[in-house]
């Protein structure tokens, strides 16, 4: 018995000798498989609860698969840190910008992450910047400052920003606001949790500072995510563009939900009317892809820019099959499915990671040399070229003029970089030559009137509530232009020519035009200032134009010359001898020196050989003098001609 649970011990622990022996044989193996296939980590800080956010997701997820499918040594995982949409926490400016500073040290940290891509506005681009470059991880965003930041590339070298400044959009839309003269806009945005309006307003200023136009107003909104009750507050805010005359309004940002109840609010409170003129920029224009027909509807006749991207290249229609099949059923809760500008950067965005890892499939670079690929990229992405310089996109992008019609929008021209409008991407010099004040080539469908052909006014008419305030001067050195009857009473209208020829010129214009004439008991430069610091929307009188004025004012074609005149009765004095009158006796001494000399050069030249000069000195003299006279009036014969000619010669030879 002894002896068989011996060997019954022995056997058993061979057993488990074996079994050891190939449980680490198996674990080696797999560790040695784990070594040969790396894994890239990539970090996506987004909005995931937004239209934007999720288009984003979807394209990094397909772009994701297809690149682990194609290599089985190396792969990409993706993970989506999404700072949400607390209103509570929103409230506060710093809040949002925390939450994604710390969306990024977490991916940074925890997870590992090699890149960190997404961040669709620059105020939260960035703070994770700022991150991404003490940590050393590239930073790929998809939007870039306002207004271009000349130490950028110093002080972020690890970011990369796919996007372009607003300088070209805000260009554009100073274009067609000069195409259709308008002088005055109303400037709408929302504000940033996070303050400010990233630069818009000032790159918008001076582009129509070059045109001579200006911003009347300017519109702040505040947050969407710290109001309580939307609806109220967009009345109240837009309450306040009443009394204003401009109806041009140029909306440079707000998010989905704000652009939702300005446009509703706008429409339900007339400001959509036939005389207005709504511009919204890129980011806006996105949202027309995922607004359902109600909301678009209440935004028919706007002008939207858009980023132009081609969609007839192969590898577009490879990506934009897929999108639409993945985002549809992922998302069935979404009208639209088509892909917007962000989720062909999203797409882009992985490709530059996957370009640039090259080198890491079978050796490690740092992260240093991962950024300085990333900013060395040089291809044709879905959403144009990429290519950086100081850290930015630097091909300008071509734009696209979009206009909502009905519960759509339609395309119209594109805007060229350094050229203008144009019918196609090819530039069209020989048509107007670059001249960006031709306008658009396309029929505008405007706000509340879908057969309107003229253009609107972009100014609202005045009422009876406002009526135009009119200045005259009230002490005029020529009463017959303007006089004011009564200077205690100024409800008494003066009267005088100049006031009469506005009140028939008001007539013409076939609308009522409500005015109230205000007297100015100053000097005509004080009354011209007024009109210029809009105290006076405009002024009758007998004002002359002179250079300082004209400088401040714009002045109508004059109607009477200015200066003195004189009119006194003309005396007529007709007499036979009038043709005597234009000749001096100085010229009447000259002419009787030169008829004495050449009587002498005669009398001298035929006195000898010619027979009709014999006589005595008188004789001679008379002759002489007729000679002379008559050769003034009649020609003589041909004998008397070449007698002259040779005594002329023979005088000659003997001289």
């Amino acid at each position: 018995m002894a002896n068989i649970d011996t060997v019954l011990i022995r056997q058993l622990v061979i057993l488990v000798l074996i079994l050891f022996s190939c449980i680490n044989i198996i674990s080696k193996g797999v560790q040695a498989k784990e070594d040969d296939h790396k894994v890239t980590n990539i970090g996506a800080v987004i909005d995931v609860t937004s239209r934007i956010g999720k288009e984003e997701i979807t394209a990094m997820e397909i772009t994701v698969q297809s690149f682990n499918n194609k290599l089985n040594n190396h792969g990409l995982s993706l993970y989506v840190q999404s700072h949400g949409k607390d209103p509570m926490l929103a409230a506060a400016a710093v809040m949002v910008t925390r939450n994604y500073s710390v969306a990024a040290e977490k991916l940074i940290k925890e997870t590992n992450v090699t890149v960190i891509i997404g961040l669709e506005t620059w105020e939260l681009a960035a703070p994770v910047a700022e991150i991404g470059t003490r940590a050393q991880v590239p930073v790929l965003s998809f939007t870039a400052p306002s207004i271009t930041l000349p130490l950028s590339a110093l002080r972020w070298p690890f970011l990369a920003q796919m996007a372009n400044n607003d300088s070209e959009q805000m260009t554009c839309i100073a274009a067609i606001i000069r195409s259709y003269g308008w002088k005055k806009v109303i400037a709408i945005y929302e504000d940033e949790t996070y303050g400010g309006d990233s630069g818009k307003l000032a790159v918008l200023i001076e582009a129509l500072q070059d045109i001579g136009s200006e911003i009347e107003h300017t519109l702040v909104l505040p947050p969407i995510s710290s109001l309580s009750n939307t609806k109220k507050v967009m009345q109240e805010e837009l309450m306040k563009l009443l009394s204003l005359e401009s109806r041009v309004f140029v909306v440079l940002k707000a998010s989905s939900v704000m652009t939702i109840h300005l446009f509703e609010e706008a429409k339900n409170m007339g400001f959509m009317g036939r005389d207005s003129a709504w511009i919204i920029t890129n980011k806006i224009t996105t949202y027309l892809d995922s607004f359902n027909t109600s909301i678009i509807s209440s935004m028919a006749g706007v002008l939207g820019i858009k980023t132009y991207y081609t969609e007839n290249s192969s590898k577009y229609e490879s990506f934009y099959g897929q999108f639409k099949q993945v985002f549809r059923k992922k998302y069935e809760d979404e009208d639209n499915f088509e892909p917007g500008i962000y989720a062909l950067k999203a797409y882009d965005a992985i490709q530059i990671i996957t370009e640039a890892m090259e080198g890491m499939i079978n050796t490690n670079i740092s992260s240093k040399q991962l950024s300085e690929k990333i900013l060395s990229s040089n291809f044709t992405g879905l959403s144009g070229e990429i290519q950086f310089e100081r850290g930015m996109l630097s091909q300008n992008p071509t734009l696209r003029i979009v206009n909502v019609v009905g519960k759509k929008y339609k395309e119209l021209d594109f805007w060229l970089p350094s050229f203008g409008f144009s019918r196609s991407l090819v530039n069209e010099e020989t048509e107007h030559d670059g001249n960006t004040a031709q306008g658009l080539y396309g029929q505008v469908t405007w706000p509340d009137d879908l057969n309107q052909v003229r253009n609107p006014k972009g100014w609202a008419m005045p009422t009876n509530a406002r009526p135009l305030i009119i200045g005259v001067p009230g002490r005029t050195s020529f009463e017959k232009f303007v006089k004011v009857k009564n200077e205690s009473n100024q409800n008494e209208e003066p009267e005088g020519y100049c006031i009469d020829l506005f009140k028939m010129a008001r007539e013409v214009l076939g609308y009522d035009l409500p005015y109230k004439f205000v007297p100015h008991f100053s000097t005509y430069d004080d009354l011209v200032r007024c009109v210029h610091n809009k105290t006076f929307d405009a002024v009758v009188g007998d004002i002359t134009i002179l250079a300082n004025r004209a400088e401040l004012v714009e002045f109508t074609q004059p109607y009477a010359e200015s200066g003195l005149s004189m009119i006194v009765p003309a005396k007529s004095e007709e007499s036979a001898w009038m043709f005597m009158k234009p000749f001096t006796w100085e010229m009447w001494m000259a002419t009787a020196a030169m008829l004495i000399y050449t009587m002498f050069i005669v009398w001298f030249l035929e006195h000898r050989s010619n027979p009709e000069f014999e006589g005595t000195r008188k004789t001679q003299i008379g002759t002489a003098m007729w000679f002379t006279c008559s050769s003034l009036f009649f020609a003589h014969s041909k004998y008397q001609k070449l007698h002259a000619i040779e005594n002329i010669q023979a005088y000659s030879q003997y001289k």
